[in-house]
């Protein structure tokens, strides 16, 4: 079970070697050719541009997830994904139905400050972080002090669960480097909920 982080207003949980490295090895491999990666049109500074990391939204059907303004249906789970649900579920302690896959393909591909906040992920979402290939940092600032920050390294096989408030009270971002680093595929699993009646 990943080790808790003692943080105000928050849940989040560690576990920098979940995966073996020789497993974590094969599923990057498997997950490089199983996805089906593709460039997504986000919206940012109010015009809609190509994201530079590859993505893939895969998940259970019913299942669409609208990010910056862009409504995404799911792929079908690969079997490489398939395979490990029970694993991340039992992490997560709920049944995750969905998957966003991200490929950094080097230290210049990054992600701004977000929360995952969408109205299909629910009040207090819980949200898996599965990080395989080059090590890279993942910072978060508080959403109503921005003086309160912490980051984490994430390396191949390392398990990140933000639970509870997280998402209300932080922010989160995995901002660029200048270090040499090898491709980074990320994992963000996620429980989407059905529309409400």
């Amino acid at each position: 079970m990943p080790k808790a982080y003692v943080i105000p207003d928050a849940d989040v949980r560690f576990d920098p070697q979940w995966l073996p490295r020789a497993e974590a090895d094969v599923l990057f491999d498997r997950l490089m050719d199983e996805i089906h990666w593709e460039t997504h049109r986000i919206r940012m500074f109010g015009r809609e541009v190509d994201s530079p990391r590859l993505s893939c939204w895969i998940g259970d059907p019913g299942t669409s997830y609208v990010y910056s303004r862009t409504r995404f249906e799911p792929r079908p789970w690969p079997p490489a994904l398939q395979a490990l649900r029970a694993r991340i579920d039992d992490v997560a302690g709920v049944a995750m139905n969905s998957v966003l896959a991200n490929l950094y393909r080097s230290g210049n591909h990054a992600m701004g400050w977000h929360s995952d906040d969408e109205p299909e992920l629910g009040p207090r979402p819980v949200i898996v972080s599965l990080s395989l290939g080059g090590t890279r940092r993942f910072a978060f600032r508080h959403r109503h002090d921005a003086s309160k920050k912490f980051a984490l390294d994430l390396p191949h096989g390392s398990l990140l669960v933000m639970a509870g408030d997280t998402q209300a009270n932080w922010r989160h971002a995995l901002p660029r480097t200048l270090r040499a680093v090898p491709p980074r595929l990320n994992l963000t699993f996620r429980r989407i909920l059905p529309p409400a009646p």
